[in-house]
């Protein structure tokens, strides 16, 4: 069975802009990685790093899920915006077993005392894919930093390698 990765945000250039690298280094690692799009009508960027794209309209409205994801990444804006996804980030957050992340600017206060600064620092190959993708999305490529910065709750031991690949700032 494989660790996943859930992406819930409002476009394709979001996520890779934010977090493309980290999504196609935990690919490579292994995970499934699902991201679900409020617009999904350029999904190509996403494909590049490997990630299947959902319409997120589409998974919020199906009753019944069978799988749920040992990681969930989220927009602030969608946060902030859809009350589904902000009650799931919380329920993750108070159950504790699920791994949450916030990329971006405008983190909503009441989530601030709940995560911590991290960071994921990208490998060569997810820097070039990601660099590939921010192209095919129409964005310059020269945006492509040594790592990606998020906020998290408290870090899991998601890992095979018996730890997660986010790295608490400091």
């Amino acid at each position: 069975m494989r660790y996943r990765l859930a992406v819930v945000a409002a476009n394709a250039v979001d996520v890779v802009r934010h977090a493309g690298g980290w999504l196609c280094d935990r690919t490579m690692a292994g995970w499934e990685v699902t991201v679900l799009l409020a617009d999904c009508t350029d999904a190509r960027a996403l494909q590049i790093l490997g990630a299947t794209v959902l319409d997120l309209e589409r998974s919020l409205a199906t009753p019944v899920h069978d799988t749920w994801p040992h990681a969930v990444a989220v927009a602030p804006e969608l946060f902030a915006a859809d009350a589904r996804v902000r009650q799931g980030v919380l329920d993750c957050l108070d159950h504790g077993l699920i791994e949450v992340a916030l990329w971006g600017e405008g983190l909503p206060a009441e989530l601030d005392r709940r995560l911590g600064a991290v960071h994921h620092p990208l490998s060569v190959a997810a820097q070039a894919f990601k660099s590939c993708a921010l192209t095919a999305a129409g964005v310059p490529a020269s945006d492509v930093g040594a790592a990606e910065v998020f906020r998290s709750g408290e870090l899991l031991l998601t890992g095979l390698w018996g730890g997660t690949d986010l790295v608490t700032a400091g």
